[in-house]
C-alpha cells in the first residue's frame, strides 16, 4: 500500500507526464506547421512515449492500492523561434523532470517504500536515455546552424523514429 505522501507525489508526476506529453504534441504541431515534418514525427512519437510514462505511474498507483486524482494540466507554449530553439527547451525540460524523478527516489526511500523505489528505477535510467537524446539533437542543431541542407537532412532522418515497444499493461484488462 501507498503512503499519502507518495501517493500525492505519483500523482504529482502523472501531472508532469500529461503536460511532457502536451508539450511534446505542441512541438510537433508547431514543427508540422513549419513544413518539418520529420521532427513533427520525431516529437509525436515522443509525446506518444511521455503517454506510456504516465500509464506506468497510472497503474503503479492502483497496484499498490491507491487512488488515482487527475489534476488540471497547464497548456504549453505554441510558437517557438526555430528547431535549435524547440530542442533547447526539450533538454530543460527533460532536465526538470529528471529532478523530479530523483525527488521521488529520495521521497520512496524516506517513506521505506523499497516497491515504489524498484519503480521508480526504470524512470532513473529513462531519464539519462531522455537528456542524452534530446543533448544530442540540439548539438546536431548546433553544429548545422543555418545550413537548410543539413537542417534538411536532419528532418529526414527523424521521420525514421519508431514507436516503442514496452507499453504498460491496460489496467481495465
Amino acid at each position: 500500500m501507498l503512503s499519502k505522501k507518495i501517493e500525492k507525489a505519483f500523482n504529482d508526476q502523472i501531472n508532469e507526464e500529461f503536460f511532457s506529453y502536451y508539450l511534446y504534441l505542441s512541438m510537433s504541431a508547431w514543427f508540422a506547421s513549419k513544413s518539418m515534418d520529420g521532427f513533427a514525427h520525431w516529437m509525436n512519437m515522443q509525446a506518444q512515449e511521455e503517454m506510456i510514462h504516465t500509464m506506468k505511474f497510472y497503474n503503479h498507483i492502483l497496484d499498490r492500492s491507491g487512488k488515482v486524482k487527475l489534476q488540471p494540466i497547464q497548456g504549453p507554449k505554441s510558437e517557438w523561434k526555430s528547431p535549435l530553439d524547440v530542442f533547447q527547451e526539450t533538454l530543460k525540460h527533460e532536465q526538470h523532470i529528471t529532478g523530479c524523478i530523483n525527488k521521488l527516489v529520495k521521497l520512496s526511500l524516506q517513506e521505506n517504500d523499497y516497491a515504489s523505489n524498484s519503480f521508480l528505477q526504470w524512470y532513473v535510467d529513462e531519464q539519462v536515455e531522455e537528456e542524452s537524446n534530446a543533448g544530442n539533437l540540439l548539438d546536431q542543431l548546433t553544429a548545422i546552424g543555418n545550413n537548410t541542407s543539413g537542417l534538411y537532412m536532419l528532418d529526414r532522418e527523424l521521420a525514421n523514429r519508431v514507436m516503442p515497444t514496452a507499453a504498460p499493461a491496460d489496467p481495465g484488462a
